[in-house]
C-alpha cells in the first residue's frame, strides 16, 4: 500500500512543480490533477474495502458480499455416483489412521470437481467436518510465501541475487548489522528460498527456541522475530551460503520480513491485499496458537494420546497441550503459520500451475523457475519437490496437523488437510499420497461441475 501511496504523492509534486515552473499550462495540470484525484478515490476505495477485512473480533468477513467460496461448498455438492469410491477411501484412511477430521478439495482442468470434509473437526462437540472447515497447513505457508516473493519478483520490486543482509542489504536496519561472520552478507533471497541460506537447522531451529532466545538476550518473552534474526546473525553460519542444502523455517520467516520491507505491509496483510482477495479467497489467515483465539469455523487438532504438555512458548509457566501453545504459530508466520480450507488452498494452487486452463497469477516463466530442478535438489523455490516429470508437491506438519498438496501434469491438483497426529507421521505424507492416487485412479468418468464457479 505504501509504495503506491508514495508514487501518487510523488506525481502529484510532480505536477504541481511543472505548473509553477510554468512547463506545462494550467488548463492541462488541472486536468491531469483531476485524473490523479479520480484514482487515488479508486485506489483508496479499494484499500478500504481490502483491509476491512482486518477489522473486527477475530477479523471476521463484515458482509455477505464477501462470503468466501468456502463457506458456500457443503459436502452433498460432491456427492455423485462417479466419485462415491472417494468417499469410501476416505473413510476407510481417516478410520485406519485414527484421524479425526480431514478435508479433501480435486480440482481437474482448472475445475473443482470434489470437495468433501471427513470424520469430525471437534469431536467433542460432534462438528462433522465441511469443506469450510480451515486447517493449520504448517510448512505449506512456504509456497504462499515463495509466490509473494515471485511477484514481487515480477514487478521489479526486488531481484533473486539481492543480498539480505549487511548495509547494502534489504534488511540493513541497524537491529541487524551486528554479526561477526561476514558470510552473513552473502545470503541472497534465492537462496532462502531454496533453503540454501547457511543454517544448520539440524542443529537447532531458532523459530521453535523464541523462550530460549529471549533469556539469552534479555528480553520479555516470548521472542518477536526480530529478536531472532538478530540473534542468529551473532551466530557462525555452518555452509558457505548457496553450497548446501538444509530445510530451513528461519530462512522462510527471513522472507516473511523481506516482503514486509519491500511493501510497507505487514506480511499477513500484504498476501491477503495482493494475491488472496484478488483471486477472490477471502478466509485464509495467519492462524493463532492457543484454542480460545481460535478462527471461526477452525478445528480443533488432535495429538497423540497420551502425549505429555509442555511448556508454553510465551513463558507463562503454563503447561499446555503441544497443538494449543507448544509452538507459536503467529511467529512461525511465512514459514508455517497459514491456515486455510481446502478448496480455497487449491484454488490458490492452481493460479500458479503453469495450466491454460485458468490465468496464473505468476508467468510461465517465474512458475518454471519454482519448480525445474535441474536434478539438482535444492533449486527448487516454495515447493517441497517435483519429480521432473510434472508433479509437484508442497508438505506441512505440525502437532495436530497434516497438510499435502499435489499438482499432476494431466491438470488434476488436489489438497488434503488433516487436524490429527498420526502414530506413523514421518509417513503420512507418503500414505496421504497412496490414497488419494488409488481414489483418483477410481473415478472412470469426472463431474462437469465447477464449484469454483459459486464464487
Amino acid at each position: 500500500m505504501y509504495w503506491k501511496l508514495a508514487l501518487f504523492l510523488q506525481s502529484l509534486n510532480n505536477i504541481l512543480k511543472a505548473v509553477l515552473l510554468k512547463k506545462i499550462p494550467e488548463t492541462m495540470g488541472f486536468r491531469i490533477l483531476i485524473g490523479l484525484v479520480f484514482f487515488s478515490l479508486l485506489f483508496f476505495g479499494e484499500i478500504t474495502m481490502t483491509f476491512s477485512f482486518k477489522q473486527g473480533s477475530n477479523r471476521n468477513l463484515p458482509s455477505s458480499e464477501f462470503t468466501p467460496l468456502s463457506h458456500k461448498i457443503t459436502n452433498e455438492l460432491s456427492d455423485n455416483e462417479t466419485t462415491s469410491d472417494i468417499d469410501s477411501i476416505m473413510n476407510e484412511f481417516i478410520t485406519g489412521k485414527e484421524i479425526k477430521g480431514a478435508s479433501v478439495a480435486i480440482a481437474k482442468n482448472g475445475r473443482l470437481i470434489y470437495a468433501k470434509g471427513f470424520g469430525y473437526a471437534d469431536e467433542e462437540k460432534q462438528i462433522i467436518t465441511e469443506p469450510k472447515n480451515l486447517f493449520r497447513i504448517a510448512s505449506v505457508s512456504k509456497l504462499i510465501t515463495g509466490v509473494a516473493i515471485m511477484k514481487l519478483y515480477e514487478e521489479g520490486r526486488l531481484n533473486l541475487e539481492d543480498r539480505v543482509f549487511g548495509p547494502k542489504g534489504i534488511l540493513n536496519d541497524s537491529m541487524f548489522l551486528h554479526y561477526t561472520d561476514k558470510l552473513i552478507e552473502k545470503i541472497t533471497i534465492r537462496q532462502l528460498l531454496a533453503h540454501k541460506g547457511g543454517w544448520n537447522s539440524r542443529k537447532s531451529d531458532p523459530i521453535f527456541n523464541s523462550l530460549y532466545i529471549a533469556k539469552k538476550m534479555g528480553v520479555p518473552p516470548p521472542a518477536t522475530l526480530d529478536h531472532i534474526i538478530s540473534y542468529q546473525l551473532k551466530e557462525s553460519l555452518a555452509f558457505t551460503p548457496g553450497t548446501t542444502y538444509n530445510y530451513s523455517n528461519f530462512g522462510y520467516a527471513v522472507l516473511g520480513k523481506i516482503i514486509e520491507k519491500i511493501t510497507g505491509m505487514d506480511y499477513e496483510g500484504y498476501i491477503q491485499f495482493a494475491i488472496l482477495h484478488p483471486l477472490g479467497i477471502y478466509d485464509m489467515h495467519i492462524g493463532s496458537s492457543f484454542y480460545d483465539n481460535k478462527l471461526p469455523h477452525e478445528v480443533k487438532y488432535y495429538e497423540l494420546e497420551n502425549t505429555p504438555d509442555c511448556y508454553a512458548y510465551d513463558g507463562s509457566g503454563e503447561l499446555v497441550p503441544l497443538p494449543y501453545g507448544g509452538n507459536n504459530i503467529e511467529l512461525l508466520g511465512a514459514a508455517g503459520g497459514w491456515i486455510a480450507s481446502a478448496p480455497e488452498l487449491l484454488k490458490l494452487i492452481i493460479s500458479v500451475d503453469g495450466f491454460e486452463s485458468k490465468a496464473d497469477i505468476l508467468s510461465d516463466r517465474t512458475i518454471d523457475m519454482m519448480t525445474h530442478t535441474e536434478k539438482v535438489r535444492g533449486n527448487i523455490l516454495g515447493w517441497r519437490g517435483t519429480d521432473g516429470y510434472g508433479t509437484w508437491w508442497r508438505t506441512g506438519t505440525l502437532a495436530g496437523t497434516s497438510a499435502l498438496v499435489m499438482r499432476h501434469k494431466n491438470d488434476i491438483s488436489w489438497v488434503v488437510l488433516l487436524n490429527t497426529t498420526t502414530k506413523n507421521k514421518s509417513k503420512i505424507h507418503n500414505e496421504i499420497s497412496r490414497t488419494m492416487f488409488k481414489a483418483l485412479r477410481s473415478v472412470e468418468t469426472w463431474p462437469e461441475t465447477d464449484l469454483f464457479a459459486l464464487n
